[in-house]
């Protein structure tokens, strides 16, 4: 039977635009392999990725694999293996004029991911970035939404990576690609897939109709006349409602689990909820810096995805556990940091009360670095329940809390790349890592032309938090000035 596209699938080829692309990114940070004490002078190259890649696709089959049309596009699409399978295309060469800083780096991630993805080929790409600082290099990684959905496939940067300087024996692949299905093969798969399940065919019939034609059912264009009516002063009210434009902005931010640790001991709660508080009140700065008026019941709806475990009666994901979305106010308008963590902490209590959250633990010891999968689920699910009404999506994926390496090459910091929703301004994907807290914000380049001051704000508000602890390791206590955003080569 072939592998066909969900109706989800389909309404994120949809949903993409030349202002809007769904993919997923991730920009990964390592210095160079270490071999005796010293620095290999072989180093990592170019042919080290690739052969890095080649070695490991084997484990994400999908990523050879293209979109193929079914005739008269009445049914929906299936994947097929790529008969022209470059390698070589999908991962590419680049280079800064060394030493390249880490703002130079961030103008290119920006740049790279501003662009969409080429659907007559498989939906990913890879970079090589040379030049960095120190000999470091990065890896830029972005797929497409449709391509990892965390059952039949996993984000490809969850399978280049080991616990180890030394990589892991994989099995020889003998992969050669299938011929394509013919027209009549695909009708025939359209007529056997209705004849097992008939209501699952014509929904995705629907939606790839609706992909063609933009037309929607009456519901819902009620529905979103009703929604824009009420989302109408709300957006009216915020900066973070934006016309979307088809660049992009890039920044990231790295701070101290430890911290967040500290605060999580004094006041309660979790570390989730205090990176939550720390994201409110760096927004609450950044609108202040804006001239925004922000009253004592102002808050900003964060659509927060959330893992959860498997039921009985669910198909399991490969990671054992579920995404599904959680909406959470972020009190914008309280002065206090503390009541802001302990109003957050009230709200996240509620899905901490099913007995189907998952821990922090749980999710560190799924197998292989399972952030990129899991940022790229939560992204989905955010495509998928985003309404005019909501103001930012922010994944929060705890990582392993010990180095990782990609053919010997430590790696010093990972930050994700969530994709922009349509009208929306900024994104925030957060990674904690090697005990670093990792922010990765990306925004709307005409939008957001000071993303740098909104990622002084997170410092700011994680101070702000700190400063309240009173104890041994508040950084005023410590006599340590507040920090500006680190910078991944620092």
């Amino acid at each position: 039977m072939p592998d066909r596209l969900t109706s989800l699938d389909l309404t994120f080829l949809k949903t993409e635009s030349p202002a809007t692309p769904m993919h997923v990114g991730t920009v990964d940070i390592f210095e160079p392999p270490v071999h005796g004490g010293e620095v290999s002078r072989d180093g990592f190259d170019y042919e080290s990725l690739v052969a890095l890649i080649r070695d490991r696709i084997a484990f994400v089959p999908r990523y050879r694999q293209r979109i193929q049309h079914v005739p008269g596009r009445f049914a929906g699409p299936i994947w097929v293996d790529d008969e022209e399978f470059d390698i070589t295309f999908h991962v590419r060469r680049s280079a800064l004029p060394r030493p390249g800083t880490h703002a130079q780096l961030l103008e290119l991630v920006a740049r790279i991911m501003s662009r969409r993805l080429d659907r007559a080929r498989p939906l990913w790409e890879m970079y090589l970035v040379e030049g960095l600082q120190g000999d470091r290099f990065a890896i830029i990684s972005k797929s497409h939404q449709a391509l990892v959905d965390g059952n039949s496939t996993v984000d490809i940067g969850q399978v280049v990576l080991d616990a180890t300087a030394h990589p892991r024996d994989t099995p020889t692949d003998t992969w050669q690609p299938a011929h394509p299905p013919s027209a009549l093969e695909l009708l025939a798969g359209v007529f056997a897939d209705a004849t097992r399940h008939p209501t699952a065919v014509l929904e995705l019939a629907r939606a790839e109709m609706a992909s063609l034609t933009g037309s929607t059912s009456v519901r819902e264009v009620l529905g979103d006349v009703v929604g824009s009516v009420v989302a109408q002063r709300h957006v009216q009210e915020s900066s973070l409602h934006v016309k979307t434009s088809g660049q992009r902005r890039f920044t990231t931010v790295q701070t101290e689990l430890e911290d967040y640790r500290a605060v999580r001991a004094m006041h309660g709660g979790t570390v989730n909820d205090v990176i939550l508080a720390v994201v409110a009140g760096a927004l609450r700065a950044w609108m202040m810096t804006r001239g925004e008026s922000v009253s004592p019941t102002r808050g900003v709806r964060a659509v927060v995805p959330v893992s959860i475990r498997d039921d009985d009666d669910e198909e399991p994901t490969s990671l054992g556990s579920r995404v599904i979305a959680s909406t959470v106010n972020l009190p914008v308008g309280e002065n206090s940091p503390v009541m802001r963590l302990h109003q957050i902490s009230y709200q996240t209590k509620v899905h901490k009360d099913t007995g189907r959250a998952v821990s922090a633990r749980s999710l560190v010891g799924i197998a292989g670095f399972a952030p990129t999968t899991l940022h790229a689920l939560a992204a989905r699910v955010a495509t998928e329940t985003v309404r005019p009404i909501d103001d930012v999506v922010i994944t929060n994926v705890p990582g392993p809390q010990f180095p990782l390496y990609a053919q010997g090459a430590p790696m010093l910091a990972s930050y994700p790349v969530v994709p922009l929703m349509p009208g929306q301004g900024l994104s925030v994907g957060v990674t904690s890592y090697d005990g670093k807290v990792s922010f990765g914000l990306n925004a709307d380049r005409t939008a957001m032309p000071d993303l740098a001051v909104f990622a002084q704000c997170v410092t700011d508000a994680l101070d702000e938090l700190l400063d309240t602890t009173k104890g041994s390791r508040s950084r005023a206590s410590r006599g340590k000035k507040p920090r500006s955003p680190k910078k991944a080569g620092s």
